[in-house]
């Protein structure tokens, strides 16, 4: 089988690790198969997409809806890359699903609105699919509505013609949506289970949230309904584009 790619951008090297485990955990696939790029030290490698199966992106601290003048030289290249990557993917249609950070990655490159008015706490949300999302392959068997774990401070307000919406949730109108036949993102996070959340939240504590005294209450957040199927999802996509 060919490799998949995990593009990740977090600096903080426990999540990090903890988040390419839990990549690892839920598509089921061993560490050969799954190559993992730290985009926030090193520049993103040519990447050939005929000889991997498929790519997905992890979370990460970067907004793309911040001014360019207040992004980092790091957040400029890691975008840059990532402008020229999708390039390439969505004109070929190639296997892509980005998580909360990788939403907004497709979401820029295809003009799509990102601003603040739908950001969402730290917390367990229920999402709701489209009758597009009920249809789509890929979420064949999950539940219309399903808890999913959340947090960021930006999100799609609109979505640009060629994007198809596949779930929403009450404060966010976007989670998920697909480009072409095989060109994914969604705003939760598929990958996270409680234990994993619990580390970023602690890991995360300082950049901006939730307010300092409310980190027993967004602990409190995240445990208020089981997350059971997002993980299905990532299982999904290898089971569709393993070749």
């Amino acid at each position: 089988m060919k490799p998949f790619v995990l593009l990740a951008t977090r600096a903080e090297d426990v999540p990090a690790d903890e988040e390419y485990e839990l990549f690892l955990r839920h598509t089921g696939l061993e560490p050969a198969s799954l190559r993992r790029v730290r985009l926030e030290s090193e520049p993103m490698p040519e990447i050939d997409l005929d000889d991997i199966s498929g790519i997905f992106v992890g979370g990460g601290p970067f907004n793309a809806s911040d001014p360019y003048e207040q992004k980092s030289a790091v957040q400029r290249r890691v975008e840059a890359e990532f402008a020229d990557l999708l390039a390439r993917v969505v004109a070929q249609d190639a296997a892509f699903l980005g998580a909360c950070y990788g939403i907004g990655t497709v979401g820029a490159f295809l003009g799509a609105m990102i601003d603040r008015r739908f950001g969402e706490p730290i917390s367990v949300v229920d999402v709701e699919l489209t009758d597009a999302g009920r249809r789509d392959p890929l979420l064949a068997g999950m539940p219309p509505t399903f808890a999913g774990f959340v947090g960021h401070k930006e999100a799609i307000s609109a979505l640009p013609p060629r994007a198809v919406l596949l779930a929403s949730s009450e404060a966010c109108p976007v989670q998920m949506f697909r480009v072409g036949e095989n060109v994914y993102a969604t705003q939760f996070h598929p990958e996270l289970d409680l234990a994993g959340i619990t580390t970023r939240i602690h890991a995360y504590a300082d950049y901006g949230y939730f307010a300092p005294d409310e980190l027993d209450l967004t602990l409190s957040a995240v445990s208020r309904s089981p997350v059971t199927h997002t993980g299905s999802i990532l299982r999904a996509f290898v089971e569709r584009y393993a070749r």
